[in-house]
Order: C-alpha cells, then structure tokens, then sequence
C-alpha cells in the first residue's frame, strides 16, 4: 500500500472517482446500493485509499444525542462518500449530505448515483470548516 497521508482531498476525489467509474463499468446498474458500497470499498483499498464503511456519525441537540446516521464510506478521514442507486440524484440525497457535512468536521463529499448508465457524482464542499 503506498502511503498517502495528508493526501489533499482533490487528489483523493479523483482517486475515488476512478474507483467508482470502475465500479460502475465492471458491475453496470441495477444492483442495490449495498452491493456497489461493497464493491468501491473492495476497490478503493486496493488502490491503497484507507477506508471505512458504515461510519457512525450521533447528531446531538443541545449537548444530548438525539439521533445518528450513517456515514456510507469514508475515506482518508476526510472525504465523505454517500452512494445511491436511483433513477437520478434527488435533492434529498443532496440533503442528506449536507446533513452528514454539518454534522462532521470532514472537509468533502460526493454523492455517488450507480443507478444510471453513466455514473453520476456530485461533490460538495463543507463550507463550515475552514480551509476547505
């Protein structure tokens, strides 16, 4: 594995990009999400990418825990994956990772759609850090 420390998350986003096209190329759509999360966590770490699947993320309210949510993949500790398999990217997918970008102190996130011939991504920007 080569070492990628302090790897800047541009660089890391093309990286997962390249896994995620060749995800979507080698298993087409129509599988369910978990199958394609199963399959990019296979290929990111054997791109060498340190990654966990099923990241706990608590929401908390006024210091008390009121809820969690589950990060789909994260990589490098800071690049926030959340995958869909959908006729298209719905503006509650895009809620539901500004959610997980609010609610952390991870800088970036994509939304991976393998539910289309083409891979559909988007990446988002946590604009309350700073230096992102």
């Amino acid at each position: 594995m080569k070492e990628i420390k302090g790897m800047e998350y541009a660089e890391c986003t093309e990286q997962v990009l390249s896994c995620a096209f060749d995800v979507s190329n080698e298993l087409g759509i129509s599988f369910l999400e978990s199958v394609y999360e199963n399959a990019l966590f296979i290929a990111l770490e054997q791109k060498g990418l340190k990654v966990e699947q099923q990241v706990s993320l608590p929401v908390e309210f006024r210091g008390r825990p009121v809820g969690q949510f589950f990060i789909d993949l994260l990589v490098e500790d800071l690049l926030i994956l959340e995958l869909q398999s959908a006729k298209a990217i719905a503006p509650e997918h895009e809620m539901q990772l500004l959610n997980y970008l609010r609610g952390s102190t991870k800088p970036v996130g994509l939304i991976l759609n393998f539910g289309t011939p083409k891979l559909e991504y988007r990446r988002y920007i946590n604009r309350l850090i700073k230096n992102t």
